[in-house]
């Protein structure tokens, strides 16, 4: 071919369609030309277009679970109110999961685009949703039953406009679709102060960041046209599968890191984080890429998430926390075959990894045995990753299957075998 073929998902397009609309919501803030109300009202209608143009019909499912939600947070006491949130929210999401793959592999129909992005949508609301009700838990917030009714009494206004930053903070557009996750008293900050911030930098942030997207997606489109599968892991016979399996998980971390780098730079266009650093960005390229720790992957891959795991989990589990965190992992995901198995396989790699870099400690070692160690611990971290990713992304059974039975199933089970030769030796 004589030229190079970019291709957009659907996301990327409804993300850049919504770049005006930031534009115009920092312009306005800045310029102080929209009170604290109207910026709510603003975020909150926004959210609303966005999620009719992209999910059609289906973003009534987004739409129930946010107001139901929200009537929660005033209905039920602060003692339980997460439980009941995270029931109803984990419950809803499981049973679209469960439509979407009754779909997808019982009637066998093609899976429309506006559904997998009301998918993605529901999983970023079900992190908001959970995220305001630990907070209301720990009393950061409040605003639950008893105190609505004494404000019903004194301040109806302000109950009000409770209720409307909340819908604002589960909706707004520019963390719709994709973004990095924020509190709910972060976005009442970024919301009040967003004045405080220059009029240029929003530009900036557009600018630089739909062209670091570009320069992915060319990068991934080069890839594509450069790198030929022969085979895939199906047919794939030998050492071939490795390279199989590593060039089309490079693919796909391509493809995350882009869209990541459009979704904050449409967070950040609209004026958020701006002048705060509450917010954590979502990647970290360099980091993700040079480390030789499968731990520092996991707690760099996609932050915010991580830091949502670990307080919703991670911090609530006395036995086995990181296994537990990987599990409920692969339930927010969908539960598809490759996702529990992937999920769960990369759960274990980690409590390997933490064994074998504290037991393989090379700091007084010469400087060559260090290097060398870094190189094979590199090596061995980017292709249980790509394994993972390849698991993960394949989601069928028969997918996994395919990777078990490949050379690509050694690197995991040379982690697994050093993890169990170490913790023999500690005993000894």
């Amino acid at each position: 071919m004589d030229y190079i073929q970019v291709t957009f998902h659907r996301v990327a397009v409804y993300q850049m369609a919504a770049f005006p609309c930031a534009l115009l919501y920092g312009y306005l803030c800045s310029s102080g030309h929209l009170p604290i109300t109207l910026r709510y009202i603003y975020l909150l209608v926004g959210g609303v277009i966005l999620a009719c143009v992209s999910m059609g019909l289906y973003a009534i499912l987004i739409f129930l679970p946010a107001l139901c939600s929200t009537a929660l947070f005033y209905i039920v006491s602060w003692e339980s109110v997460h439980k009941w949130t995270f029931l109803l929210q984990m419950s809803w999401q499981t049973v679209c999961h469960l439509w979407l793959m009754y779909r997808q592999y019982y009637l066998e129909e093609t899976m429309p685009v506006k559904l997998s992005i009301l998918i993605s949508s529901l999983m970023i609301l079900t992190q908001k949703v959970t995220y305001l009700a630990i907070d209301l838990h720990e009393r950061k917030i409040t605003f639950t039953v008893k105190q609505c009714t004494k404000e019903k009494s004194s301040h109806p206004q302000e109950g009000r406009s409770n209720v409307l930053a909340i819908l604002s903070y589960l909706m707004f557009f520019p963390a719709l679709l994709g973004g990095p996750l924020c509190s709910f008293v972060d976005f009442q900050q970024q919301v009040n102060k967003v004045s405080l911030c220059p009029n240029f930098r929003p530009a900036w942030m557009l600018i630089k960041g739909v062209t670091m997207f570009m320069l992915l997606q060319i990068l991934r489109a080069v890839l594509l046209e450069k790198i030929t599968f022969q085979c895939d892991l199906m047919d794939c016979r030998h050492l071939d599968c490795i390279y199989v399996m590593w060039s089309t998980a490079l693919i796909f971390k391509l493809t995350y890191y882009s869209h990541w780098l459009l979704d904050e730079a449409l967070f950040h266009t609209a004026g958020f984080s701006i002048c705060s650093h509450a917010v954590v960005s979502d990647i970290n390229i360099f980091t993700l890429e040079t480390t030789n720790k499968i731990s520092v992957f996991a707690r760099t891959w996609n932050k915010s998430t991580t830091m949502w795991l670990r307080r919703l989990v991670f911090g609530n589990c006395r036995t086995r926390p990181v296994l537990c965190t990987f599990a409920f992992s692969a339930w927010w995901h969908g539960l598809y075959p490759g996702q529990i198995f992937g999920f769960l396989c990369w759960g274990l790699m980690v409590e390997a990894d933490y064994r074998i870099h504290k037991n393989l400690d090379c700091a007084s070692k010469p400087w060559y045995i260090r290097y060398l160690y870094k190189i094979c611990t590199w090596l061995q971290t980017q292709f249980i990753i790509a394994f993972v990713m390849m698991a993960i992304e394949g989601r069928t059974l028969a997918n996994i299957l395919a990777l078990c039975f490949s050379y690509n199933s050694l690197f995991p089970i040379i982690y697994c075998m050093s993890f169990l030769f170490l913790g023999k030796l500690k005993k000894e």
